[in-house]
């Protein structure tokens, strides 16, 4: 158990984790372990199919805080714009980082207007007035990132390519076997966990063409631009103004030649531009591989809701403990964890003979890594920085 902690605290992830004036935590084993057999995974099959993509998954983890200067803030996440809020009868994780969640906030509270330095204080007195599932149920109806802390451990269905909860469904036969040099893996996601995904595949060799909207642009941009480099700028680029037919038009041009399409939006929001999955999927010359990264599945009462790493990390109890409370586990955790899976699963299926949608859930990613008992912290123990891996943009 020792090495498991050490592991954590070296890859600097760990430097992430815990209230900023008292010692850094660690975390449930399975954040170790999970995470080191996906790395594991990854450098095999990519080394079986192209080029060998050798990661230390932990470190991935601190990358996002090491350029944007993170650094633990306990019920704050390391970004700010997530909190741990106390409620009637447990605890949830509110997002109120884009305006849009900040404006929402008196409906979502019945309260009256509140001004913009106050939200959070209000967010705090008024929810030990309820409890928890009535306002992650309240949250869902305004598109608010809510998320509700479990009582105990969550165990997600375990899918059929490496020990984690990715839903895997075959669709056909694949008529031909691609190498990763030859590959075209068409991106439509954005921020963190899509785009690791595809940046692993990547580095495997494959071709990557990142798609956005001329309107609604990667997320990402507004941040550090170093972050954004690091994940997509060795990608082909291609704007698109999905509004107008011609766009749509080539949207679904381009996803319907790719090898691996890889997305991270609700079901319904691809539908609206004309593009269904199914569909697609279904004939005979469509992609091996479809990836979808949403917060809670595609499928489910929940699969219209919204969330980011941090509160879906909640969602699936992967939080470290302290005698105050919950803190948040490194940065926005589900978000590269749930990259990093869905690359290794979608490695190991385009070694079969076969074509696949995959559903990969933050919130249940999160919660397989909640495994396992969390490791005491030896005296000596020496906590390494988050870092980031090098680039030539650097």
């Amino acid at each position: 158990m020792q090495s498991t902690v050490r592991a954590w605290a070296a890859s600097g992830a760990m430097a992430l984790t815990g209230r900023p004036d008292e010692p850094a935590l660690a975390v449930p084993a399975g954040v170790v372990t999970v995470l080191e057999a996906v790395g594991d995974q990854i450098a095999e099959t990519s080394a079986r199919q192209g080029e060998a993509v050798v990661l230390d998954p932990l470190s991935l983890l601190g990358e996002r805080a090491a350029i944007s200067g993170f650094t633990r803030q306990g019920d704050r996440s390391c970004g700010g714009g997530t909190r741990l809020v106390r409620a009637a009868d447990g605890w949830v994780a509110a997002s109120l980082a884009r305006a849009d969640d900040v404006a929402s906030v008196p409906a979502w509270l019945e309260v009256d207007d509140v001004w913009a330095d106050e939200v959070w204080k209000v967010v705090a007195e008024e929810s030990l007035r309820r409890s928890a599932s009535a306002l992650v149920a309240r949250a869902r109806l305004l598109g608010l990132p809510v998320s509700q802390l479990p009582s105990g451990p969550l165990r997600p269905a375990i899918g059929p390519f490496g020990d984690y909860p990715v839903a895997a469904h075959a669709v056909g036969d694949a008529d031909r076997v691609v190498p990763m040099r030859d590959l075209v893996v068409v991106d439509l996601s954005s921020l963190w966990a899509g785009p690791l995904c595809t940046n692993v595949l990547q580095l495997g060799g494959a071709r990557v063409v990142k798609v956005e909207s001329t309107r609604r642009p990667d997320g990402a941009r507004a941040g550090p631009p170093a972050f954004f480099d690091l994940l997509n700028g060795e990608k082909a680029h291609v704007a698109l103004d999905f509004a107008a037919p011609q766009g749509r038009a080539a949207l679904r041009s381009l996803v319907a030649a790719a090898d691996v399409v890889v997305e991270a939006s609700r079901p319904r929001a691809l539908r609206q531009l004309g593009v269904d999955r199914d569909e697609i999927m279904a004939a005979a010359t469509g992609p091996r591989v479809w990836l979808s990264i949403t917060g809670y599945g595609r499928t489910g009462p929940d699969a219209d809701a919204v969330a980011f790493g941090d509160d879906a990390a909640v969602a699936g109890g992967l939080v470290a403990w302290d005698e105050r409370g919950p803190c948040f586990c490194a940065d926005a955790v589900a978000d590269p964890a749930a990259g990093l899976v869905g690359a290794a699963s979608t490695l190991a299926t385009l070694a079969t003979q076969q074509r696949w949608t995959l559903d990969v859930a933050m919130r249940d990613i999160a919660a397989h890594l909640a495994t396992g008992d969390v490791p005491e912290a030896p005296a000596d123990l020496e906590i390494a920085p988050p870092r980031a891996r090098s680039t030539r943009f650097d």
